[in-house]
């Protein structure tokens, strides 16, 4: 008689396991995942010319502005203790002065130039921070909100009024490179640029300085160089931002930029990250920006004036700050219920992931 007994192969349950590592590294991100999803779809039934081909350029040159502002704040708010950089905002609006009003009329004007310059200015002035809430020791929400004033000052002051002319590569990269959109290369940069931080010790440190300061300075890691990295990452985010930011508008203008803070903070809100640190990743900071977007192409197909977007920005912000900090108390709830949970051990960069930064 014929066995029927069903064989399994052999490397089905190595397959599984990676899947079921990859949905549990990034668990905190399901709830923005479908938050984004569903405000995809009521965009589509609301405004269906929403993904035409012909308005794609023009919707996703709106939206990686707040995308790249999200993931920059993303950093500092993981590493815990408080982290936040309000100074995102303003320093993306500089950017925008500083490529107009000081590269351009020095003749800097080509990307290989411009693109490595704003880079290396983002890492510097992000360091700033960095240094100021690593050494220094000045809370974060005061070192970075001195800088807000700072950069929005200084922009303001360098170009009093919008102006000035941007390269025409960076209005350019938001039409097309063939049929690839040009600012989906550059958050594709972007994505392998941090997956591959991801997989070197900076990550790990990250996450014990957010998850537990105190044990990850008894560990051994200096706290305060991996805050001065956070920031001058965050800085390098910003910056790249800003000069998204230049193509959109076409100009220069140190006003433009504080706006991006406040929908920074809201993404990563609605992104799931957990505001204490130590919980979330770029991911949610990218979702949580997609989001926003969407919401405020909701209003604006609403026919909402300039004044009630203000008032739902608050609200939203209101509300993202709550969902999150009610999700969070319901999954610590539920690591209490669970009972002890197994010693932490240390694990090798590669196990992280890429997009991804998560303790519990």
């Amino acid at each position: 008689m014929p066995d029927s007994t069903l064989t399994v192969p052999a490397n089905s349950a190595h397959l599984r396991a990676p899947v079921r590592r990859l949905f549990a590294r990034h668990s905190y991100a399901a709830v923005p995942f479908v938050i984004t999803v569903g405000l995809f779809v009521v965009n589509l039934v609301v405004q269906p010319a929403f993904v035409y081909l012909s308005n794609l350029g023009s919707s996703m040159a709106v939206l990686f502005p707040i995308l790249l502002t999200g993931m920059a704040l993303t950093l500092p708010v993981l590493s815990g203790n408080g982290g936040i950089d309000l100074s995102v905002g303003p320093l993306a609006g500089f950017v925008t002065v500083f490529v107009s009003a000081i590269l351009m009329p020095a003749g800097i004007r080509a990307p290989e130039l411009v693109i490595p310059i704003v880079i290396v200015f983002g890492l510097l002035s992000g360091a700033v921070n960095g240094v100021l809430i690593g050494y220094v020791r000045l809370p974060p929400i005061i070192a970075t909100l001195g800088m807000y004033l700072f950069w929005e000052g200084l922009g303001t002051q360098v170009q009093p009024e919008a102006g000035g002319q941007v390269p025409g590569w960076l209005i350019g990269i938001n039409g097309s490179y063939g049929p690839v959109p040009g600012l989906l290369i550059v958050v594709a940069i972007v994505v392998v640029v941090w997956s591959l931080i991801a997989r070197t010790a900076y990550l790990r440190n990250l996450l014990a300085i957010g998850g537990d300061e105190r044990a990850a300075f008894s560990a051994g890691i200096n706290v305060a160089a991996v805050r001065v990295m956070t920031y001058a990452l965050t800085g390098a985010l910003a910056c790249l931002a800003g000069l998204m930011l230049a193509g959109l508008i076409q100009s220069g203008d140190g006003t433009v930029g504080p706006p991006y803070t406040i929908s920074a903070i809201t993404a990563v809100a609605l992104g799931g990250i957990s505001l204490a640190g130590g919980r979330g990743g770029m991911l949610g900071g990218a979702l949580g920006g997609m989001a926003l977007f969407l919401i405020q192409e909701l209003l604006t197909a609403g026919h909402v004036s300039v004044y009630a977007v203000s008032v739902a920005d608050g609200i939203i912000l209101i509300i993202a700050l709550a969902l999150n900090g009610t999700l969070e108390f319901l999954r610590r709830r539920r690591s209490v219920r669970l009972g002890p949970q197994q010693p932490m051990v240390l694990v090798q960069p590669e196990e992280l992931g890429g997009f991804n930064v998560e303790t519990s």
